[in-house]
């Protein structure tokens, strides 16, 4: 890939995040073009954490996120962010964040975040999984090739590309069923270009991200892929365990532990390319047969 093509990409990911201070603790953000009908989750929730992010001092890092989407958000109304201040305490910093759009002329919640920061202190126990052994991703398909494969029913993946980059250890659209033991799958992603050196950036692109692949994993013992079932992420919870790179590869390994009444639960685990293990990621989705 190109460097210009890459910075385009980093941009058009910034240009996501980067929302608009409307009034005091109040923030609008952008939606980006696409194919959906409603907002992809990942945009709310990175959003959502910037806004929470612009009222926490600099020297605290983000260490957990839990939300909840409430609605299916409008790609075509704006998003207004409104940000509670619920904590500022000598270690930690807690933010909740609401996420409003319009409806018929009404105000309505489409989605709600709790997030909390850590000044960081010494560690007395540290320890992480160690990441799986699994190929590399140079020389794997991409966004663009499983797009092309796949015609029509991919074509949101060229939106979704010029914001993140992917690469696949099997086709998402075609893969066989799995069964206990082996129900995990892996992606390596990263957002082409440089993003700079803001960590809480990172953070908020990796939020972005991980809700690109994970309700995937509910319907994984099934087989067939992501043209096969119609899903609606419920809540999200990631827990950050060491600084990230978004514009650097990470291995997202997701596996679902349980499924019933038409909602998966997901959990997902990140680990950077050089092995650091960075992030858990948690969510249940539902997860409707498209013919329902």
């Amino acid at each position: 890939m190109s460097d210009r093509a890459g910075e385009s990409q980093a941009a058009a990911l910034m240009a996501i995040l980067d929302l608009e201070e409307r009034d005091e603790d109040v923030f609008v953000g952008q939606t980006p073009s696409t194919e959906r009908q409603r907002i992809f989750g990942g945009q709310v929730a990175g959003q959502a954490l910037v806004a929470a992010g612009r009222t926490v001092p600099a020297d605290r890092g983000v260490h957990s996120l839990h939300s909840y989407f409430l609605r299916p958000g409008d790609p075509f109304a704006e998003i207004r962010y409104a940000v509670d201040r619920i904590r500022d305490g000598r270690s930690f910093t807690t933010r909740r964040v609401v996420a409003w759009q319009e409806r018929k002329g009404e105000d309505v919640a489409i989605f709600a975040l709790t997030a909390d920061f850590h000044a960081g202190e010494k560690a007395l126990a540290q320890h992480c999984l160690p990441m799986p052994d699994v190929a590399r991703p140079e020389g794997l398909p991409g966004t663009a090739e499983i797009a092309a494969r796949h015609g029509e029913r991919a074509a949101w993946m060229d939106a979704m590309g010029r914001a993140v980059e992917q690469r696949f250890l099997e086709d998402p659209y075609d893969t066989p069923p799995k069964s206990p033991p082996d129900t995990k799958s892996w992606t390596w992603f990263r957002v082409a270009g440089e993003l700079g050196d803001d960590a809480f950036v990172h953070s908020a692109a990796l939020t972005f991200v991980s809700d690109l692949t994970l309700l995937s994993a509910g319907f994984a013992r099934l087989g067939g892929g992501w043209s096969d079932f119609d899903g609606a992420s419920l809540d999200h919870a990631v827990w950050f365990h060491q600084p990230v790179r978004a514009d650097d590869w990470m291995l997202y390994e997701t596996d679902s532990p349980a499924a019933s009444y038409g909602r998966a639960l997901c959990f997902g685990n990140i680990w950077s390319a050089d092995g650091t293990h960075v992030a858990t990621v948690a969510q249940e989705g539902l997860i409707r047969s498209p013919r329902d």
